[in-house]
Protein backbone atom coordinates (compact mmCIF):
# COMPACT_ATOMS: atom_id res chain seq x y z
CA UNK A 1 0.00 0.00 0.00
CA UNK A 2 1.19 3.46 -0.27
CA UNK A 3 1.89 5.38 2.70
CA UNK A 4 -1.08 7.57 1.93
CA UNK A 5 -3.39 4.40 1.42
CA UNK A 6 -1.82 3.51 4.83
CA UNK A 7 -2.78 6.54 6.79
CA UNK A 8 -5.89 6.06 5.59
CA UNK A 9 -6.50 2.78 6.52
CA UNK A 10 -5.22 3.37 10.38
CA UNK A 11 -7.88 6.13 10.29
CA UNK A 12 -10.83 3.77 9.00
CA UNK A 13 -9.91 1.26 11.61
CA UNK A 14 -9.17 3.17 14.25
CA UNK A 15 -12.74 4.54 13.65
CA UNK A 16 -14.01 0.98 13.20
CA UNK A 17 -12.58 -0.21 16.53
CA UNK A 18 -14.11 2.78 18.49
CA UNK A 19 -17.62 2.30 17.06
CA UNK A 20 -18.22 -1.02 17.31
CA UNK A 21 -18.45 -3.74 20.43
CA UNK A 22 -16.43 -6.55 21.22
CA UNK A 23 -12.88 -6.97 19.41
CA UNK A 24 -14.43 -7.37 15.67
CA UNK A 25 -12.84 -4.52 13.52
CA UNK A 26 -15.95 -4.47 10.90
CA UNK A 27 -19.44 -3.85 11.30
CA UNK A 28 -21.86 -7.01 9.75
CA UNK A 29 -24.10 -4.88 7.20
CA UNK A 30 -25.87 -7.78 6.45
CA UNK A 31 -28.79 -9.64 8.46
CA UNK A 32 -28.20 -12.99 6.07
CA UNK A 33 -25.40 -15.06 4.52
CA UNK A 34 -26.42 -17.72 2.29
CA UNK A 35 -25.44 -21.11 3.33
CA UNK A 36 -23.60 -23.74 1.05
CA UNK A 37 -25.50 -25.27 -1.53
CA UNK A 38 -29.03 -23.76 0.18
CA UNK A 39 -31.65 -22.07 -1.56
CA UNK A 40 -30.98 -18.31 -0.97
CA UNK A 41 -33.20 -17.00 0.91
CA UNK A 42 -35.27 -14.13 -0.41
CA UNK A 43 -37.79 -11.25 1.02
CA UNK A 44 -40.60 -8.59 -0.41
CA UNK A 45 -39.45 -5.49 -1.44
CA UNK A 46 -42.07 -4.65 1.38
CA UNK A 47 -40.50 -6.17 3.98
CA UNK A 48 -37.08 -4.11 3.36
CA UNK A 49 -38.91 -0.93 2.50
CA UNK A 50 -38.14 -1.26 -1.01
CA UNK A 51 -40.60 0.30 -3.68
CA UNK A 52 -41.43 -3.21 -5.52
CA UNK A 53 -42.84 -1.06 -8.65
CA UNK A 54 -39.40 1.26 -9.20
CA UNK A 55 -37.63 -2.14 -8.57
CA UNK A 56 -39.32 -3.93 -11.14
CA UNK A 57 -38.94 -1.48 -13.56
CA UNK A 58 -35.50 -1.37 -13.14
CA UNK A 59 -35.44 -5.45 -13.27
CA UNK A 60 -37.11 -4.52 -16.64
CA UNK A 61 -34.68 -1.80 -17.88
CA UNK A 62 -31.76 -4.64 -17.49
CA UNK A 63 -33.98 -7.19 -19.46
CA UNK A 64 -34.98 -4.60 -21.84
CA UNK A 65 -31.11 -3.17 -22.89
CA UNK A 66 -29.29 -6.53 -23.36
CA UNK A 67 -25.42 -6.10 -24.41
CA UNK A 68 -25.87 -5.83 -28.35
CA UNK A 69 -22.84 -8.40 -29.24
CA UNK A 70 -22.94 -11.70 -30.29
CA UNK A 71 -23.78 -14.50 -28.06
CA UNK A 72 -20.99 -16.45 -29.56
CA UNK A 73 -18.68 -14.32 -27.43
CA UNK A 74 -16.21 -15.47 -29.50
CA UNK A 75 -17.34 -13.98 -32.53
CA UNK A 76 -18.14 -10.76 -29.86
CA UNK A 77 -14.50 -10.91 -29.36
CA UNK A 78 -12.89 -11.45 -32.44
CA UNK A 79 -14.96 -7.80 -33.41
CA UNK A 80 -14.33 -6.38 -30.67
CA UNK A 81 -10.87 -6.23 -30.23
CA UNK A 82 -10.62 -6.20 -34.50
CA UNK A 83 -8.18 -3.10 -34.39
CA UNK A 84 -5.33 -4.53 -32.20
CA UNK A 85 -2.59 -5.83 -34.14
CA UNK A 86 -1.89 -9.84 -33.42
CA UNK A 87 -4.73 -10.58 -31.55
CA UNK A 88 -5.48 -13.66 -31.28
CA UNK A 89 -8.07 -15.97 -29.13
CA UNK A 90 -5.59 -17.87 -26.82
CA UNK A 91 -7.38 -19.39 -24.32
CA UNK A 92 -11.60 -20.84 -23.50
CA UNK A 93 -14.25 -19.07 -24.53
CA UNK A 94 -17.75 -20.40 -24.30
CA UNK A 95 -21.81 -18.73 -25.92
CA UNK A 96 -23.30 -16.76 -23.13
CA UNK A 97 -26.97 -16.81 -21.87
CA UNK A 98 -29.41 -14.17 -21.75
CA UNK A 99 -29.63 -11.10 -19.54
CA UNK A 100 -29.51 -12.06 -15.76
CA UNK A 101 -28.85 -10.55 -12.56
CA UNK A 102 -29.37 -10.19 -8.52
CA UNK A 103 -30.39 -7.64 -6.03
CA UNK A 104 -29.45 -7.89 -2.50
CA UNK A 105 -30.44 -6.01 0.45
CA UNK A 106 -29.23 -6.91 4.04
CA UNK A 107 -28.02 -10.05 1.90
CA UNK A 108 -31.78 -11.52 1.00
CA UNK A 109 -33.01 -11.17 -2.76
CA UNK A 110 -35.34 -9.02 -3.15
CA UNK A 111 -35.17 -9.45 -7.39
CA UNK A 112 -33.97 -11.56 -9.59
CA UNK A 113 -33.96 -12.54 -13.25
CA UNK A 114 -32.34 -14.84 -15.85
CA UNK A 115 -30.56 -18.13 -15.03
CA UNK A 116 -28.64 -17.56 -11.76
CA UNK A 117 -26.96 -21.00 -11.76
CA UNK A 118 -25.56 -20.37 -15.41
CA UNK A 119 -21.63 -20.38 -15.63
CA UNK A 120 -20.85 -17.73 -18.23
CA UNK A 121 -17.73 -15.99 -19.08
CA UNK A 122 -16.94 -12.76 -17.20
CA UNK A 123 -14.32 -11.16 -18.39
CA UNK A 124 -12.54 -8.15 -16.87
CA UNK A 125 -14.46 -8.64 -13.57
CA UNK A 126 -11.84 -11.13 -12.86
CA UNK A 127 -9.95 -8.74 -11.92
CA UNK A 128 -11.56 -7.65 -9.31
CA UNK A 129 -10.94 -11.45 -7.98
CA UNK A 130 -7.75 -11.23 -9.34
CA UNK A 131 -7.09 -8.04 -6.95
CA UNK A 132 -8.24 -10.42 -4.15
CA UNK A 133 -5.80 -12.48 -4.93
CA UNK A 134 -2.92 -9.52 -3.54
CA UNK A 135 -4.53 -8.76 -0.59
CA UNK A 136 -5.01 -12.26 0.58
CA UNK A 137 -0.38 -12.15 -0.34
CA UNK A 138 -0.59 -8.75 1.93
CA UNK A 139 -2.44 -10.93 4.61
CA UNK A 140 0.08 -13.69 4.54
CA UNK A 141 3.13 -11.45 4.30
CA UNK A 142 3.78 -13.14 0.96
CA UNK A 143 3.99 -9.48 0.06
CA UNK A 144 6.30 -7.16 2.35
CA UNK A 145 4.21 -3.84 0.79
CA UNK A 146 2.26 -2.98 -2.33
CA UNK A 147 5.02 -0.12 -2.36
CA UNK A 148 7.75 -2.63 -2.87
CA UNK A 149 8.97 -3.11 -6.26
CA UNK A 150 8.25 -6.25 -8.36
CA UNK A 151 11.46 -6.91 -8.97
CA UNK A 152 12.53 -7.90 -6.25
CA UNK A 153 10.18 -10.87 -5.79
CA UNK A 154 10.05 -11.68 -9.83
CA UNK A 155 13.67 -11.86 -10.85
CA UNK A 156 13.24 -14.04 -14.34
CA UNK A 157 14.18 -10.78 -16.67
CA UNK A 158 10.21 -9.54 -16.23
CA UNK A 159 11.18 -6.33 -14.70
CA UNK A 160 14.36 -5.83 -15.53
CA UNK A 161 15.27 -2.40 -17.26
CA UNK A 162 15.68 1.19 -16.19
CA UNK A 163 11.77 1.71 -16.91
CA UNK A 164 10.18 -1.72 -15.37
CA UNK A 165 12.64 -2.03 -12.63
CA UNK A 166 10.75 1.04 -11.03
CA UNK A 167 7.33 -0.76 -11.34
CA UNK A 168 5.49 -1.85 -7.28
CA UNK A 169 2.97 -4.01 -6.82
CA UNK A 170 0.73 -1.13 -6.69
CA UNK A 171 1.20 0.28 -9.83
CA UNK A 172 0.44 -3.10 -11.09
CA UNK A 173 -2.94 -3.19 -9.13
CA UNK A 174 -3.96 0.50 -10.68
CA UNK A 175 -2.57 -0.61 -14.23
CA UNK A 176 -0.56 2.86 -13.99
CA UNK A 177 2.67 1.18 -13.67
CA UNK A 178 3.46 1.15 -18.17
CA UNK A 179 5.43 -2.05 -18.33
CA UNK A 180 6.45 -2.40 -21.85
CA UNK A 181 7.44 -6.47 -22.84
CA UNK A 182 5.58 -8.93 -24.16
CA UNK A 183 3.68 -12.03 -22.23
CA UNK A 184 2.23 -15.12 -23.32
CA UNK A 185 2.94 -13.55 -27.13
CA UNK A 186 0.52 -10.54 -26.54
CA UNK A 187 2.63 -6.89 -27.07
CA UNK A 188 1.86 -4.41 -24.71
CA UNK A 189 1.60 -1.67 -27.05
CA UNK A 190 -0.64 -3.56 -29.26
CA UNK A 191 -3.19 -3.96 -25.77
CA UNK A 192 -5.92 -1.64 -26.91
CA UNK A 193 -3.40 0.86 -29.03
CA UNK A 194 -4.64 4.47 -29.84
CA UNK A 195 -6.96 5.86 -31.63
CA UNK A 196 -3.95 7.82 -33.21
CA UNK A 197 -0.95 6.51 -35.32
CA UNK A 198 0.45 3.45 -36.60
CA UNK A 199 2.33 0.54 -35.41
CA UNK A 200 5.84 2.26 -35.43
CA UNK A 201 4.42 4.84 -32.88
CA UNK A 202 2.74 2.76 -30.82
CA UNK A 203 6.18 0.92 -30.65
CA UNK A 204 8.22 3.84 -30.06
CA UNK A 205 6.04 5.79 -27.55
CA UNK A 206 7.17 7.36 -24.47
CA UNK A 207 7.33 5.76 -21.03
CA UNK A 208 5.33 7.53 -18.56
CA UNK A 209 6.45 7.28 -14.78
CA UNK A 210 5.18 4.74 -13.44
CA UNK A 211 2.19 5.61 -11.11
CA UNK A 212 1.36 8.43 -13.31
CA UNK A 213 -0.25 7.25 -16.05
CA UNK A 214 -3.33 5.10 -16.33
CA UNK A 215 -3.63 2.28 -19.21
CA UNK A 216 -6.17 -0.49 -19.38
CA UNK A 217 -4.15 -3.04 -20.33
CA UNK A 218 -4.72 -6.90 -19.82
CA UNK A 219 -0.91 -7.92 -21.11
CA UNK A 220 -0.25 -6.43 -17.83
CA UNK A 221 -2.53 -7.67 -15.64
CA UNK A 222 -1.57 -11.44 -16.79
CA UNK A 223 1.48 -10.16 -15.80
CA UNK A 224 0.19 -9.07 -12.18
CA UNK A 225 -1.31 -12.72 -11.95
CA UNK A 226 1.99 -13.97 -12.97
CA UNK A 227 3.56 -12.65 -10.55
CA UNK A 228 1.21 -13.17 -8.14
CA UNK A 229 2.12 -16.88 -8.85
CA UNK A 230 5.50 -16.63 -7.98
CA UNK A 231 5.22 -15.52 -4.37
CA UNK A 232 2.27 -17.74 -3.85
CA UNK A 233 4.16 -21.26 -5.61
CA UNK A 234 0.51 -22.46 -6.02
CA UNK A 235 -2.13 -22.03 -8.94
CA UNK A 236 -3.97 -18.80 -8.27
CA UNK A 237 -7.70 -20.70 -8.46
CA UNK A 238 -6.19 -22.98 -5.63
CA UNK A 239 -5.84 -19.80 -3.95
CA UNK A 240 -9.06 -18.10 -4.34
CA UNK A 241 -10.95 -21.23 -4.36
CA UNK A 242 -9.24 -22.28 -0.82
CA UNK A 243 -8.92 -18.60 0.77
CA UNK A 244 -12.41 -17.16 -0.23
CA UNK A 245 -14.81 -19.18 -2.46
CA UNK A 246 -15.06 -22.48 -0.26
CA UNK A 247 -15.66 -20.08 2.86
CA UNK A 248 -18.33 -18.16 1.77
CA UNK A 249 -20.00 -20.98 0.28
CA UNK A 250 -19.76 -21.02 -3.30
CA UNK A 251 -20.69 -23.79 -6.12
CA UNK A 252 -18.07 -25.90 -7.29
CA UNK A 253 -19.27 -24.49 -10.86
CA UNK A 254 -16.99 -21.82 -11.33
CA UNK A 255 -13.16 -21.81 -13.09
CA UNK A 256 -10.75 -19.34 -13.61
CA UNK A 257 -8.18 -20.30 -17.05
CA UNK A 258 -5.61 -18.67 -18.25
CA UNK A 259 -4.19 -19.57 -22.00
CA UNK A 260 -2.89 -22.27 -23.89
CA UNK A 261 0.65 -21.09 -24.15
CA UNK A 262 0.38 -19.65 -20.18
CA UNK A 263 2.03 -22.66 -18.40
CA UNK A 264 5.16 -22.24 -16.32
CA UNK A 265 7.67 -24.30 -14.01
CA UNK A 266 6.65 -23.91 -10.66
CA UNK A 267 8.95 -25.59 -8.61
CA UNK A 268 9.17 -28.40 -10.82
CA UNK A 269 5.15 -28.46 -11.20
CA UNK A 270 3.83 -27.18 -14.50
CA UNK A 271 1.14 -24.73 -13.33
CA UNK A 272 -1.00 -22.52 -15.49
CA UNK A 273 -0.44 -18.33 -15.11
CA UNK A 274 -4.26 -17.77 -15.13
CA UNK A 275 -5.44 -14.45 -17.59
CA UNK A 276 -7.29 -11.61 -15.58
CA UNK A 277 -9.96 -11.11 -18.08
CA UNK A 278 -11.35 -12.83 -21.38
CA UNK A 279 -9.47 -10.41 -23.96
CA UNK A 280 -7.46 -13.51 -25.52
CA UNK A 281 -9.92 -15.91 -24.06
CA UNK A 282 -9.65 -17.55 -20.55
CA UNK A 283 -10.53 -15.54 -17.60
CA UNK A 284 -13.48 -16.66 -14.44
CA UNK A 285 -16.32 -18.87 -15.72
CA UNK A 286 -18.61 -18.17 -12.86
CA UNK A 287 -22.60 -17.69 -12.46
CA UNK A 288 -24.13 -14.92 -11.15
CA UNK A 289 -25.16 -16.28 -7.54
CA UNK A 290 -21.21 -17.02 -6.84
CA UNK A 291 -20.92 -13.06 -8.03
CA UNK A 292 -23.36 -12.40 -5.50
CA UNK A 293 -21.54 -13.95 -2.75
CA UNK A 294 -18.59 -12.38 -3.57
CA UNK A 295 -19.95 -8.70 -3.79
CA UNK A 296 -21.68 -9.62 -0.48
CA UNK A 297 -18.27 -10.26 0.75
CA UNK A 298 -17.31 -6.82 0.13
CA UNK A 299 -20.44 -5.68 1.50
CA UNK A 300 -19.41 -6.70 4.68
CA UNK A 301 -15.90 -5.78 4.31
CA UNK A 302 -14.02 -9.05 3.89
CA UNK A 303 -16.00 -10.43 6.58
CA UNK A 304 -18.48 -13.56 6.26
CA UNK A 305 -21.15 -14.38 8.49
CA UNK A 306 -18.48 -13.57 11.16
CA UNK A 307 -15.71 -15.12 9.79
CA UNK A 308 -13.04 -12.42 8.50
CA UNK A 309 -11.58 -13.85 5.26
CA UNK A 310 -8.87 -10.85 4.42
CA UNK A 311 -7.96 -7.25 5.92
CA UNK A 312 -11.07 -5.24 6.30
CA UNK A 313 -8.28 -2.45 5.86
CA UNK A 314 -8.18 -3.92 2.22
CA UNK A 315 -11.55 -2.46 1.27
CA UNK A 316 -10.41 0.91 2.04
CA UNK A 317 -7.07 0.68 -0.24
CA UNK A 318 -9.08 -1.03 -3.06
CA UNK A 319 -11.84 1.67 -3.16
CA UNK A 320 -9.42 4.94 -2.95
CA UNK A 321 -8.65 6.50 -5.56
CA UNK A 322 -5.02 6.13 -7.29
CA UNK A 323 -3.12 8.94 -8.76
CA UNK A 324 -3.73 8.02 -12.02
CA UNK A 325 -7.18 7.72 -12.35
CA UNK A 326 -9.92 9.28 -9.95
CA UNK A 327 -12.54 6.56 -11.43
CA UNK A 328 -9.80 3.63 -10.32
CA UNK A 329 -8.56 1.86 -7.37
CA UNK A 330 -7.09 -1.59 -7.08
CA UNK A 331 -8.49 -2.81 -9.93
CA UNK A 332 -12.69 -1.78 -8.92
CA UNK A 333 -14.38 0.94 -10.28
CA UNK A 334 -15.25 3.72 -8.05
CA UNK A 335 -18.16 5.99 -8.82
CA UNK A 336 -16.13 9.26 -8.37
CA UNK A 337 -16.56 12.79 -9.89
CA UNK A 338 -14.57 12.09 -13.48
CA UNK A 339 -14.76 10.15 -16.58
CA UNK A 340 -16.24 7.12 -15.66
CA UNK A 341 -19.04 8.87 -12.50
CA UNK A 342 -22.94 8.02 -12.87
CA UNK A 343 -24.89 11.06 -12.24
CA UNK A 344 -27.25 10.56 -9.41
CA UNK A 345 -25.74 7.79 -7.69
CA UNK A 346 -23.07 7.92 -4.43
CA UNK A 347 -19.66 8.87 -5.07
CA UNK A 348 -19.59 5.29 -2.79
CA UNK A 349 -20.65 3.15 -4.63
CA UNK A 350 -17.60 1.07 -6.44
CA UNK A 351 -18.39 -2.00 -8.73
CA UNK A 352 -16.35 -4.79 -11.14
CA UNK A 353 -16.71 -4.27 -14.56
CA UNK A 354 -16.43 -6.59 -17.79
CA UNK A 355 -16.76 -6.75 -21.44
CA UNK A 356 -20.41 -7.40 -22.54
CA UNK A 357 -22.27 -5.50 -19.70
CA UNK A 358 -20.87 -7.98 -16.91
CA UNK A 359 -21.20 -6.08 -13.29
CA UNK A 360 -20.95 -6.07 -9.48
CA UNK A 361 -21.69 -3.19 -7.95
CA UNK A 362 -21.39 -2.48 -4.21
CA UNK A 363 -23.56 0.27 -2.34
CA UNK A 364 -22.15 -0.25 1.09
CA UNK A 365 -24.83 3.35 2.37
CA UNK A 366 -27.66 1.30 0.71
CA UNK A 367 -26.59 -2.79 2.19
CA UNK A 368 -26.90 -2.92 -1.28
CA UNK A 369 -25.45 -5.86 -4.20
CA UNK A 370 -26.58 -5.65 -7.70
CA UNK A 371 -25.11 -8.36 -10.12
CA UNK A 372 -26.24 -8.02 -13.86
CA UNK A 373 -24.86 -9.43 -16.75
CA UNK A 374 -25.08 -9.07 -20.18
CA UNK A 375 -26.76 -5.10 -20.03
CA UNK A 376 -25.51 -2.58 -22.28
CA UNK A 377 -22.56 -1.27 -20.64
CA UNK A 378 -23.51 2.29 -21.45
CA UNK A 379 -26.97 1.58 -19.54
CA UNK A 380 -25.56 0.21 -16.40
CA UNK A 381 -25.44 3.87 -14.27
CA UNK A 382 -29.03 4.34 -15.16
CA UNK A 383 -29.95 0.83 -14.07
CA UNK A 384 -28.43 1.38 -10.81
CA UNK A 385 -29.69 5.04 -10.18
CA UNK A 386 -33.26 2.99 -10.94
CA UNK A 387 -32.55 0.49 -8.17
CA UNK A 388 -31.69 2.97 -5.69
CA UNK A 389 -34.40 5.04 -6.37
CA UNK A 390 -36.78 2.14 -5.50
CA UNK A 391 -35.54 2.63 -1.70
CA UNK A 392 -36.63 5.88 -1.39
Amino acid sequence: MTKIQEKNLLIAVFICILGLPGSSLTAQNSDYFPPRGATWQSKSPKQLQVNQQRLQEAVNFAKANEYSGSRDLRTAILKGFRREPFHKILGPVKKRGAPTGMILKNGYVIAQWGDTKRVDMTFSVTKSYLSTVAALAIDEKLIGSLDDRVGQYVWDGKFSGQHNAKITWAHLLTQSSDWYGQLWGGHDWADRPPNTGNIDEWQRRKLHEPGTHFKYNDVRVNLLAYSLLQVWRKPLPQVLKEKVMDKIGASTTWRWFGYDNSWVNVDGTKVQSVSGGGHSGGGLFINTEDHARFGLLFLNNGNWNGKQIFSPQWIKAATTSSKANVNYGYMWWLNKQGARHWAGVSERVYYAAGFGGNFIVIAPQHNLVIVTRWLAPSKVGEMVKKVIKSLD
